[in-house]
């Protein structure tokens, strides 16, 4: 059994199509939505091949038509892009969005999955990086061999002894680095880390082709091409 994994697509449709893995099962941990402006083929792919999915923070403030209320950085981007989805997304996607679960947990291949986009003790907002101690504390009331998450769009797995946690990375706005898409795969119940190139400068023109504000294109093509390498400092100088 090979389970690709997935998080964080963020609307990037040049990134999600460029994951060309064969699978048997495949499992999403939130977030289709926001930042990027290709969300309908995004939503479509995940609708089709996704067996197991959850909601994400920006899932959820797309669908019930949550006003962005940043003014800097990742926020204003956010609800700069925001009012672009709901003019895009027709009512069966949105309700695709809003009715997809905040948690689940299921059995595939002989391993126990738990799904979660942030943490089980906040599912849908609390950050946590690759922090061994403070993911033990999450998951004491989670019994599970593997945690799947996201969220912090940055990759990593943890062994704690007796369960998991995988956060698979971002597909389509990763922050650790490296701008490659960033996915998962367990085969056999063994976790892997996988990367690959996509072509930046055609997610950046399918940005501009939409007419948002040139800062909003700017700012996708910088967080895209340094791997979401920017401080506060450079972040807001594009807005």
């Amino acid at each position: 059994m090979r389970i690709l994994v997935l998080g964080d697509i963020h609307s990037n449709w040049v990134a999600l199509r460029a994951i060309e893995e064969t699978f048997d099962f495949c499992v999403f941990t939130g977030d289709l939505v926001d930042y990027g402006t290709d969300p309908l083929p995004c939503i479509d792919w995940i609708r089709r091949h996704a067996n197991a999915s959850v909601r994400g923070n920006h899932d959820h403030a797309v669908a019930q038509r949550v006003q962005g209320a940043g003014k800097t950085g990742y926020r204003r981007l956010a609800a700069a892009i925001r009012p672009l989805h709901w003019e895009l997304i027709d009512t069966r996607r949105q309700k695709f969005l809003a009715r997809l679960p905040v948690t689940t947990h299921f059995r595939v291949d002989n391993l126990s999955l738990h799904l979660v986009h942030a943490t089980p003790r906040d599912p849908m907002d609390e950050y946590l990086n690759a922090d061994p101690v403070a993911w033990k504390q999450r998951l004491v009331s989670v019994n599970a061999d593997i945690v799947c998450v996201g969220h912090s769009h940055s990759q990593f797995h943890l062994n704690l002894d007796e369960i998991q946690v995988l956060n698979p990375g971002s597909v389509g706005q990763p922050r650790d680095g490296d701008p490659r898409a960033a996915y998962a795969i367990i085969e056999n119940g063994n976790v892997s880390l996988h990367r690959i190139e996509y072509n930046i400068d055609e997610a950046v023109e399918q940005v501009r082709s939409t007419g948002v504000p040139d800062w909003v294109v700017e700012l996708n093509k910088e967080i895209w091409t340094s791997g979401g390498h920017l401080s506060k400092e450079q972040m807001d100088e594009f807005c």
